[in-house]
């Protein structure tokens, strides 16, 4: 069942403007006889010329959006001076809804070109059908089919003039809820290293659990990939690192380790390189993301540790690789533990908590219940001692530091950070990133 129309009058052909009212009135009109158990929300989506609030499109829609009672509450125009803004629009008011099922009708010109619009602007989580404007007719046509997936027909370089267009508009919203914030260890010397680990706030994101600098983007959520990239051209400026030559490991919940420089694994969540001016990053929304730095041998890593990585090893995997290709000296390397779910909001069920008891009966509390609460920071600090790394050597607030500077729960901060175990399946991604400086 279609639960939103997009009617796309942005752009007409020039043979069709003067019958606009008449297509958009058979078009709702069509809608509306259709539409009488369940009304779908309508958007109607047209330009506004620049340096006017009221002239353009929207002035002469008005009359044939009269009479339509059933669709009144459930319709809007939307003029914004470009498509990307006006669909972008759009979207915002169909996650507000929680909408995904959209019917756009639009000149037939307008097909391939509002596709690579809604490819960028969309994730999977949306299904969408194209219908020709003048093609409305019958009840038939609000029926959902099978999503479009016709091979490209655009010339690349309007892609990337369309591309360009989306960015520019990105680059132009306001960040929410504050700006960007950095935590910074101080046990990585910053004469040497390009570090912190990133906060909800000062991006683009909107929707509650992904608001505000969401930096991961999957077909399962509704952030695109494009609001991720300028969320993440915005951290980049205010760390100062290059988003040009950015790599985050490719998380796979296990202890498969990167060397920058050598054939990349199809999935890893540990990254190393002794390159200058590259920077690594690992994400974290309850599991944790782990900084490396040796400042004797000048390399770095981050890690992806989550449980079943905490219990792959997957940090000390990440130290292994260290050693192996920059010689890096164990006892040199140091450790950061960043914001992650704590002992006192994450549980497992019995069955994965034995593995955690193994390791020390202190990573786990109340064991003999269903779902004992587990400590995965304790377990990876554990493990990185038993492996050659110092004590002293490792970070993690929530141990060595009343304040919590770094190593919060994310669980237990809404405001600060993003969580699974919160949240839910839509949730929000923050990062440790770290790179060896110039």
């Amino acid at each position: 069942m279609v639960e939103a129309v997009l009617i796309d009058l942005f752009s007409l052909p020039a043979n069709l403007q003067n019958n606009v009212q008449g297509l958009l009135h058979n078009t709702l009109e069509t809608i509306e006889k259709c539409s009488s158990i369940h009304a779908p929300y309508v958007y109607v989506m047209c330009c506004q010329r620049q340096g006017s609030e009221r002239k353009g499109e929207q002035e002469f829609l008005l009359p044939a959006l009269r009479g339509f009672q059933s669709l009144k509450r459930r319709l809007e125009v939307v003029c914004a001076q470009t498509t990307a803004a006006g669909l972008y629009t759009i979207k915002q008011r169909l996650d507000e809804k929680d909408l995904s099922v959209i019917k756009v009708i639009l000149p037939t010109l307008r097909k391939d070109l509002m596709k690579v619009y809604i490819d960028h602007l969309f994730t999977a989580v949306y299904q969408f059908e194209f219908e020709d404007l003048h093609m409305v007719s019958d009840c038939e046509n609000l029926q959902i089919s099978e999503r479009h997936h016709e091979g490209q027909t655009l010339p690349s370089q309007d892609v990337a003039l369309i591309r360009s267009e989306i960015e520019m508009y990105l680059e132009s919203l306001p960040s929410l809820k504050g700006e960007i914030t950095i935590l910074r260890s101080s046990l990585i010397p910053d004469d040497i290293f390009l570090h912190g680990f990133t906060t909800r706030t000062g991006g683009i994101s909107y929707i509650p659990t992904l608001s505000s600098c969401n930096l991961f983007s999957s077909s399962k959520r509704r952030d695109p990939q494009v609001v991720v990239k300028e969320n993440l051209r915005r951290l980049a400026n205010a760390a100062g690192f290059n988003p040009e030559s950015f790599r985050r490991v490719k998380v796979d919940h296990a202890n498969g380790v990167c060397i920058m420089g050598k054939t990349e694994p199809d999935n890893y969540d540990g990254i190393v390189t002794n390159q200058k001016g590259v920077t690594l990053a690992a994400p974290g929304a309850d599991c944790i993301p782990v900084l490396f730095a040796d400042p004797v041998r000048k390399a770095c890593g981050a890690a992806h540790s989550g449980w079943k990585g905490t219990l792959l090893g997957v940090s000390m995997a990440t130290v292994n690789a260290m050693v192996s290709e920059y010689g890096c000296n164990m006892k040199d390397i140091l450790v950061v533990l960043g914001p992650s779910v704590g002992p006192c909001c994450y549980k497992l069920p019995h069955e994965s908590a034995k593995e955690f008891h193994r390791i020390d009966p202190k990573c786990v509390r109340l064991f003999d219940s269903a779902s004992p609460y587990i400590d995965i920071r304790r377990a990876t600090r554990i493990l990185l001692e038993r492996g050659g790394i110092l004590p002293e050597n490792i970070q993690d607030d929530s141990i060595t530091d009343q304040n919590q500077n770094i190593t919060f729960c994310t669980a237990c901060h809404p405001d600060k950070f993003y969580s699974h175990f919160r949240d839910g399946t839509n949730f929000g991604t923050q990062i440790g990133f770290i790179s060896i400086k110039d």
